[in-house]
């Protein structure tokens, strides 16, 4: 190694031409992308031009520490991404032949250690997917919904009228179903629990004891669901002449909630002490909102930030101050967003990190820079 880099200086080699090349897929290692002054953003999944429709980011292998990414893609296939120094490896379970929708994760079936991945495809079909310490993927069947379109998923112990936990399954035509995993010979029990008057397009549960989940829906409802001894019980928190599509939670404050609306609007709704919601536009975009996020990121932790991406193709920070929201262009994806998910992958800096889905067939990663609002150390003291 001695005798090659003197060859080198001598014959005039600038020392930072050695290395090993520059890594051109994720698998070899961290591939930059272009983005805004102040933020990165690295390719996580080149899938090859399917789009990838929801992305989240999950312990599908806690025994390796940093969580990984979960992305359902157009051909059915629950891609597992697993984050090593800079690099991502492809995990792949299923191939349902038409697209996955739903998703989401919970120890959910106590006959299995540990918790588990659950999505729904457009043929109805309810899948269980499940890491394992031995590195292994493992995908299977455990429900149908014959002419039944899965597009959202909620997991956890939610429905009083039930024992243990459940999975809570939205469908299109409108359904809301129950699936527990108390069915004779390993198999899982399926309840219909209500007609809907329209597609739920994303679901979250919110914090706190009352085991409330708020929906979003085309039919432009966005509504907290309860499940009563009683049966399902809907509140209204807000109603447009347009259809709602994503829904985010501010985790800090768990009575504010961000949706998106269709026509671009982005929309911050919070509950107040006497339990009454109240509803403001805090931006008015590009039309065709598909994701968003809310979270730390920005240096300051007591801003409240908010991330979107849609049919523009463009990332945005949408950042509260004294004259109130500001908007700026993070990334620009090369073809329409669908999904946005949030996720700490990076302990360099002190925010979270951004990911993004959509039809260009890209998993990206948006983050700031190594060393972004983390306080310097002590200086050392010698003698």
């Amino acid at each position: 190694m001695f005798t090659l880099l003197i060859t080198l200086l001598l014959a005039g080699t600038p020392l930072e031409t050695v290395g090993p090349p520059a890594p051109e897929t994720p698998a070899d290692g961290a591939v930059p992308l272009p983005a805004q002054s102040g933020w990165e953003a690295h390719l996580v999944l080149d899938n090859d031009g399917v789009g990838v429709w929801t992305v989240e980011s999950f312990d599908v292998f806690p025994q390796l520490g940093c969580p990984d990414v979960v992305g359902l893609d157009d051909e059915g296939r629950c891609n597992v991404l697993i984050s090593y120094s800079g690099r991502w490896t492809k995990r792949r379970a299923l191939h349902d032949g038409k697209w996955l929708g739903g998703l989401a994760f919970g120890d959910i079936d106590p006959r299995l250690d540990g918790p588990e991945v659950y999505t729904g495809s457009q043929r109805g079909n309810i899948y269980l997917v499940k890491g394992y310490a031995h590195g292994t993927l493992d995908g299977r069947l455990i429900a149908r919904l014959p002419g039944r379109e899965i597009h959202t998923i909620v997991a956890g112990e939610l429905d009083a009228a039930s024992d243990g936990r459940e999975v809570i399954v939205f469908t299109r035509p409108g359904g809301l179903y129950r699936l527990t995993p108390t069915g004779k010979h390993g198999r899982w029990d399926i309840v219909h629990l209500q007609d809907l008057p329209g597609r739920v397009r994303h679901a979250v549960v919110l914090p706190g004891p009352r085991k409330e989940i708020a929906t979003v829906a085309r039919t432009g409802h966005l509504r907290i669901l309860r499940l009563t001894k009683e049966g399902p019980q809907w509140t209204t928190v807000y109603k447009a002449k347009m259809g709602l599509g994503r829904i985010a939670l501010r985790r800090d404050a768990p009575d504010v909630i961000y949706s998106t609306r269709d026509d671009g609007c982005i929309l911050r709704h919070a509950r107040g002490v006497d339990g009454a919601w109240s509803t403001a536009t805090i931006y008015r975009g590009p039309q065709g909102p598909r994701g968003i996020v809310a979270g730390r990121f920005d240096a300051d932790p007591n801003k409240e930030t908010v991330a979107i991406f849609g049919y523009s193709g463009r990332v945005e920070l949408l950042t509260r101050g004294a004259d109130g929201w500001k908007a700026e262009t993070l990334f620009i994806d090369s073809d329409k967003g669908h999904w946005l998910a949030v996720a700490e992958l990076d302990g360099r800096n002190a925010t979270r990190e951004i990911i993004s889905s959509g039809y260009s067939g890209r998993i990206v990663m948006i983050s700031r820079p190594a060393g972004y609002g983390v306080k310097a150390p002590a200086p050392r003291l010698d003698g």
